[in-house]
């Protein structure tokens, strides 16, 4: 199958990147033998663009998109993160192509107010919409053209690497990576940690309290060298939200601590994440692991095997188009609604 794929892909930043799902998703749908074709909506419009001012580049931006897919002739169109690609450009792209199937994905979160907005736009235009917030939520986008479907934050293989599940000796006990303050209020209870903790056990916080945030690389080492990790998201208590930092923890063989509130017991085996209630049950559960590196190694490695085996990046890719054309699952997916 031939599929057109909208997404940032950061191709400015020069290998100083972000973990990406979309990165992900576009390896997935090669790995299932589809040729797949990119378009950086941000790159092409500075590309494009006098002087590469960006947002001088957003009509020529939607008018590459439609030539792309005039050459392409697409069977599937995934569109993802992409502001600058109007609904009216891929309109166009329907009249030309009349049996594409275009699918819409969204990755972040619904307590942001204008990410509702964007979902609620394209579920006019898209046939499905893949949101990374469980069932429940997504009944407010209904009434649109789109069907709407749950989408987990993938591994892959080839980036979620390493696994810290299967060493002892590691430099770093407990690690929090973010640097994002909108919506949130989560660097107040990281501070409480680091306070009470502070002597216990060596605890990075990078992008916060005057540690640099690490990208690329550097973020990849990191992950490489701790043994447990805070998945705080912004807000919490979203039926099995979460950002995509609790892929990249577990897909790494990390010991991830996480709010019970999302429902994640639900979806994950027992004995793989760890949940907590309040601070001062995630306290003690932090010491409980941290005295005891055998457990923290069989949790850790267990969710790691769960990531790798039911949400990863080929699974994924394949249930994004199998929802969107509607054809009969190959693989019974576990975040399928019971």
């Amino acid at each position: 199958m031939r599929v057109l794929h909208i997404a940032y892909q950061q191709l400015r930043r020069y290998g100083h990147t972000r973990v990406s799902w979309a990165q992900k998703l576009f390896f997935g749908l090669i790995k299932n033998g589809h040729y797949v074709q990119g378009f950086s909506d941000r790159d092409v419009a500075a590309f494009e663009a006098p002087l590469g001012i960006r947002d001088l580049g957003y009509k020529k931006a939607n008018k590459r998109l439609l030539e792309m897919a005039e050459a392409l002739q697409p069977d599937l169109v995934v569109v993802g993160h992409c502001d600058i690609i109007q609904n009216r450009t891929l309109e166009d792209i329907r009249r030309l192509l009349p049996a594409v199937a275009i699918a819409g994905c969204n990755n972040d979160p619904l307590f942001i107010p204008d990410n509702v907005r964007k979902i609620e736009q394209r579920c006019a235009v898209v046939d499905a919409m893949f949101v990374s917030t469980g069932h429940e939520a997504l009944k407010q986008f209904e009434g649109r053209r789109a069907r709407l479907f749950h989408m987990p934050n993938p591994v892959d293989g080839a980036i979620e690497n390493q696994d810290a599940s299967n060493r002892q000796n590691l430099p770093i006990d407990l690690i929090y990576c973010s640097n994002a303050l909108q919506h949130t209020k989560r660097l107040e209870d990281v501070g409480y940690l680091r306070q009470q903790l502070n002597g216990e056990l060596v605890f990075k916080t990078f992008g916060s309290f005057g540690e640099k945030p690490v990208w690329g690389r550097d973020y990849d080492r990191a992950l490489g060298q701790s043994k447990m990790g805070l998945n705080f998201n912004r807000q919490e208590g979203w039926h099995w939200y979460s950002s995509a930092r609790i892929a990249q923890l577990g897909g790494n063989g990390l010991l991830i601590f996480t709010n019970a509130d999302a429902g994640f017991d639900t979806l994950f085996p027992d004995r793989t994440l760890v949940y907590y209630r309040d601070l001062d049950h995630l306290l003690g559960l932090i010491r409980e692991f941290h005295a005891d590196d055998d457990k923290r190694r069989a949790w850790a490695a267990a969710t790691r095997h769960f990531f790798h085996t039911e949400m990863n990046s080929t699974l994924n890719a394949q249930y994004i188009l199998e929802s969107t054309l509607g054809i009969d699952y190959s693989h019974p997916y576990v975040w399928l609604e019971q």
